[in-house]
């Protein structure tokens, strides 16, 4: 219904909005008296997009609520993520282009480390190389099921993607992710009992994994999360009347903006390729999504200087987003992910609004303690 208001409200112009995404750019500080990522960074240009619009904190989902990236990044595009719920199965597959077909459920897969006892010691297998994903995804494809084809695609790094194919399979199925170290992975779960046969067919498949990876140290074993099937959702230029582009090197990100019809551009890894992508693609669109990954890789490796680092790279080329003249820059996190914690947190996240139309606020300084005195 909301979806409905906003395209009966839409005005068509000519104005150009950058979006930029920093993932898990919301922190803690390390010590009781100390600073967030965000606030130990020096930001000067970040600030002075501070100091002539506007900003405050916002939650992805609700109070309390720690978000994974595909909601809350639908929460920023516009789609109520409470109503909008699609697994990152389903992500992970748009985001390499797999040609997902309606009866297929998708999964995304993390290749993991487990010890003798098969407990996990590490959730991303050390975060192994996409050439070495690819050769495991090899030998994972030989894996044959009676009751469903199987497509095992390297996605990246530690990431796969696992698509089952067959008559009515169910996409609601329980994680095998239990989320921490020192726990064994779960076994197959449905949520229903229309799903039983699934579970069977997701059951099989990873008895049949475990024996082939087992002495692929350290990705010996695997984790599977997001059980989906693709939704069927009013794109994002429909909704808003706006061409939406998407600026993302992680192929989830891409997922989730392909999902809502965005354009997605091919891009480098560097914050210099995206911006230079963008930079290529400037008269084309009215709406540029630019997402920024490593500042969430960094919070999750418990690396708090790396982040502060990465999102002083970032500062640096906010003239160079100034310079092709926008309308409206907006700069958010899709969640916050403090390095003392090493994982997605629940904390508000620090954002910005810059535009000529703006309202000003009297924040100075773009970081968590000065944006919860914004406007």
């Amino acid at each position: 219904m909301e979806l409905e208001i906003f395209r009966n409200l839409v005005k068509k112009n000519k104005s150009k909005i950058v979006l930029l995404v920093l993932d898990g750019l919301g922190g803690l500080p390390m010590s009781k008296n100390g600073t967030t990522e965000l606030e130990t960074a020096s930001t000067p240009n970040l600030d002075d997009l501070t100091a002539e619009g506007i900003c405050g904190l916002h939650q992805p989902i609700g109070p309390g609520i720690t978000p994974g990236s595909g909601p809350a990044h639908l929460s920023l595009f516009g789609y109520n993520p409470i109503k909008y719920q699609v697994g990152r199965g389903v992500l992970a597959a748009l985001g390499i282009n797999f040609d997902l077909q309606p009866e297929d459920v998708a999964a995304r897969g993390n290749f993991c480390t487990i010890d003798k006892d098969g407990r996990v010691t590490d959730r991303r297998a050390g975060r192994i190389s996409s050439d070495k994903n690819r050769e495991l995804c090899e030998q994972l494809q030989k894996i044959k099921l009676s009751g469903a084809d199987v497509f095992v695609k390297t996605v990246k790094e530690h990431r796969f993607l696992l698509v089952l194919r067959g008559h009515d399979l169910k996409g609601d199925l329980e994680d095998t992710d239990p989320q921490e170290v020192g726990k064994k992975p779960l076994p197959p779960e449905g949520l229903s009992r229309e799903s039983e046969q699934t579970v069977l067919q997701v059951t099989e498949f990873v008895e049949q994994a475990r024996e082939i990876l087992k002495d692929h140290h350290p990705a010996n074993m695997l984790l599977l999360r997001g059980f989906s099937k693709k939704p069927d959702w009013q794109s994002m230029n429909d909704v808003f009347g706006i061409k939406t582009a998407a600026i993302a090197a992680y192929p989830m990100y891409r997922g989730v903006s392909k999902l809502i019809g965005m354009d997605i551009l091919e891009t480098g890894d560097s914050v210099e390729d995206e911006i230079q992508t963008m930079r290529d693609h400037w008269d084309e669109y009215d709406f540029f999504y630019v997402h920024i990954k490593k500042t969430d890789s960094a919070g999750e490796d418990g690396d708090f200087d790396r982040k502060v680092s990465l999102i002083e790279k970032v500062d640096e080329k906010i003239p160079e987003i100034r310079g092709l003249k926008p309308d409206v820059v907006v700069v958010t996190g899709d969640h916050s992910t403090p390095s003392r914690m090493k994982y997605h947190s629940w904390h508000p996240v620090p954002a910005l609004i810059w535009s000529e139309s703006c309202r000003q606020d009297a924040v100075k300084k773009f970081g968590e303690k000065d944006c919860i005195q914004g406007a």
